[in-house]
């Protein structure tokens, strides 16, 4: 876990939304989702509901 992962974390819990979280921490999409991914494996939890309509905390992200 490094401070990009949980910048990253924060921006799509605050958004809802990873393209929104990207653009706010000016990085692409793609590398966003990558990082949070491999924050998800780390912890051996899905952190978000991803869905067309945007990210939703988990419950394990709520926690975290």
């Amino acid at each position: 876990m490094d401070l990009a992962q949980l910048q990253g974390f924060l921006a799509v819990a605050r958004e809802r939304n990873f393209t929104r979280a990207a653009s706010a921490l000016g990085v692409s999409q793609p590398a966003l989702s990558r990082s949070i991914r491999r924050l998800e494996e780390e912890l051996g939890q899905p952190l978000f509901e991803r869905g067309a309509g945007g990210a939703e905390l988990t419950h394990a992200g709520r926690e975290f």
